[in-house]
């Protein structure tokens, strides 16, 4: 390992991704020792200032230091720039005073004079927030038509459209450019890139989305169908061009009109997504900014993992915390999907689906295993995938996941998974179609006469139902078993989880299979006892998987544990239903190895020289333990013979 990697790998905790906007940061910089054990890069300026970046012995680092050279060789190899016509740490005028304490971190100058700025750029280390008002403040004072904010993950570029307010740029003129060559040059798939969609999200929310009176959740969503809708018909343009762009003569209005276009072409193709009746409520000025934002961001074929922190991102707070709604990290949902071994020819279902990531690795590892082609994944996940969120906003997410991670439509259903009465008369044909209604419970009738379904026969269901809110209205506890207490007298309330755990058992069929993930105390509460009881008269315990404290991190630290079943056979049962089999073995494993730190970010395997380990998708690897706990499973299921991982 050079001297370069050993630094950037002491300074930052995962380089690959704290650098991320740049092409293979670790190859382009050169560090060097300097007086022992400090270590400097010389700028590629005007002035060629040597700059410190590490001291070994106090351990003190220039993150942010990193980040503009990095930005400083773009500027130079890239777009061309003249070290003559860049200057570093230039102090800000505001109006007749100068401040010391304002300086500017990367002017760049029309010329080798330094008398016209063409561009100011600022700079923060990876994870530090990008100033926009900084920003802003800084061309303001100095009359520069162009500034950019980064921070080695993501960049702003803004620019003043005189007499208006500032727009937004998808990249900076190259030396000899302005603003009417950038905005030019035709846009095509292989523009496109995977961006970190959260930061970009945080920064419209910024600039336009928190002042604009709309919701901000309502008007991305609007945007990213129509980007989707883009992306999937450039496939079959010439030279794949995209039309989701800000439009080539700079006026918002001509913008507005494609990108009015191409949603409603969007609502067409995914009718159950939006109202005939839905508009994008921006302003030609506001959508303008998105779009510059929005255009370069691949959305087919994005890591799910950085959509989906975006779309967690965009749920509110509030929603998330008294329903419980986070979503399940990913390296989880591997372990769940690859335990529960799902076929080609089995129905899943996720009665709490938020965004589908149980059903996306479902289709994913199916397709995988059973060598489907795109066709065949697709098929597979129209007929075989069905998923019920009571939000929303969660519904919406799901099927924009599906779609891009290649199904298309699919059975997402925004109902509550607690009261089938209650279900669209849509989703109720469905399951009888597919003959997925195993019994219907004719002892609870409503007066509007409609049907209540008591047991469903899906062959495999996951899911992650909310901890969070009590179920207190008495018509949908006295339709449970577990809405009486252990001597069998109705409870005023009853927390949600516990009955989402019964209504599960009664979604699959006789000999089918659950992942459910569970607050711990089910498991280890004396209070619970009679709900481990009910459990376990209705299926055989697989296994429990204890989770890290750290799994659901920033949002909550509730310790949970993954519980895996398989609903007892008829021949399993004696006639009053009781099971017949006492004494079995139970496959135990308590995760040690987290895959967030206590911030909750993600932790990743790296190789000796620092560098990220890729999976087989080309992804960054989760440092994590769970994928030799599912191997570990899948063994020993095997020894025991259990019939669906043959």
């Amino acid at each position: 390992m050079d001297i370069t990697q050993q630094i950037l790998n002491k300074i930052f905790k995962n380089p690959e991704q704290d650098l991320l906007m740049f092409d293979d940061p670790l190859s382009k910089l050169d560090i060097y020792e300097k007086d022992e054990g400090k270590y400097y890069v010389k700028s590629i300026s005007k002035m060629e200032e040597e700059k410190l970046v590490y001291t070994e012995k106090t351990g003190k680092s220039a993150p942010e230091e990193i980040v503009r050279q990095l930005y400083l060789l773009e500027l130079t190899k890239k777009y061309k720039y003249p070290k003559a016509h860049i200057e570093l740490e230039k102090i800000v005028q505001f109006g007749r005073e100068k401040n010391d304490n304002k300086r500017a971190d990367i002017v760049v100058y029309t010329d080798e004079t330094w008398q016209t700025i063409k561009m100011i750029i600022e700079v923060k280390a990876p994870n530090a927030e990008n100033d926009i008002q900084q920003l802003k403040s800084y061309l303001n004072a100095e009359g520069s038509p162009i500034g950019v904010a980064l921070n080695g993950k993501y960049q702003l570029i803004l620019f003043r459209p005189y007499p208006k307010d500032f727009d937004t740029l998808d990249q900076i003129p190259a030396y000899g450019e302005d603003v009417a060559d950038v905005l030019q040059k035709r846009k095509t798939l292989k523009d496109l890139h995977e961006q970190d969609l959260k930061i970009i999200i945080k920064t419209l929310e910024e600039l336009v989305l928190a002042n604009s009176g709309f919701d901000s959740f309502d008007e991305i969503f609007k945007l990213i169908y129509a980007k989707l809708y883009d992306e999937k018909e450039a496939i079959s343009r010439n030279g794949e061009e995209l039309y989701f762009r800000k439009s080539p003569t700079g006026k918002p209005e001509d913008t507005m009109k494609v990108i009015n276009d191409l949603f409603e072409d969007a609502k067409k193709e995914w009718p159950e997504i939006f109202e005939k009746t839905d508009k994008i409520k921006l302003s030609p000025e506001h959508l303008s900014i998105c779009v510059g934002e929005l255009q370069d961001v691949r959305l087919f074929g994005s890591n799910l993992r950085i959509i989906d922190e975006a779309f967690e991102y965009l749920l509110p707070d509030v929603a998330k915390g008294k329903k419980g709604q986070y979503f399940t990290p990913r390296i989880v949902i591997d372990m769940c999907v690859q335990m529960m071994n799902p076929k080609k020819k089995e129905y899943v279902i996720d009665t709490a689906c938020g965004s589908a990531g149980f059903l996306v690795h479902a289709m994913q590892y199916v397709a995988k295993n059973e060598n489907l082609s795109k066709t065949g994944m697709k098929d597979y996940a129209m007929r075989y995938l069905f998923g019920i969120d009571f939000d929303e906003k969660s519904t919406k997410i799901s099927r924009a996941i599906m779609v891009i991670a290649g199904d298309g439509k699919s059975h997402i259903y925004k109902t509550t998974s607690l009261d089938t009465k209650e279900w669209p008369e849509r989703f109720k044909a469905e399951l009888r179609d597919y003959d997925l209604v195993q019994e219907y419970d004719d002892y609870i009738k409503t007066n509007d006469n409609k049907e209540n379904l008591k047991e469903l026969k899906f062959d495999v269901l996951l899911a992650n139902p909310p901890f969070a809110g009590e179920v207190k209205e008495k018509h949908l506890l006295s339709q449970y078993v577990l809405g009486k207490n252990a001597k069998g007298k109705m409870q005023k309330s009853v927390d949600r989880h516990l009955l989402f755990i019964e209504k599960n058992l009664d979604f699959v069929k006789v000999g089918g299979r659950l992942a459910v993930v569970l607050p711990q105390g089910i498991f280890n509460n004396t209070s619970e006892e009679y709900v481990r009881k009910y459990i376990m008269q209705k299926a055989r315990i697989l296994a429990v998987v204890g989770l890290h404290g750290n799994s659901f991190k920033p949002h909550t630290g509730t310790k949970t544990s993954v519980i895996f079943l398989q609903k007892w056979n008829e021949n399993e049962v004696d006639a009053g239903g009781s099971p017949t089999v006492k004494d079995y073995p139970i496959f135990f494993a308590t995760q040690k190895q987290s895959f967030k730190d206590n911030s909750g970010d993600y932790i990743f395997e790296k190789e000796a020289d620092g560098s990220i380990v890729k999976d087989t998708d080309g992804n960054p690897k989760y440092l994590c333990d769970l994928d030799e706990i599912a191997d570990a499973f899948v063994a020993w299921g095997k020894e025991q013979k259990l019939d669906f991982l043959n």
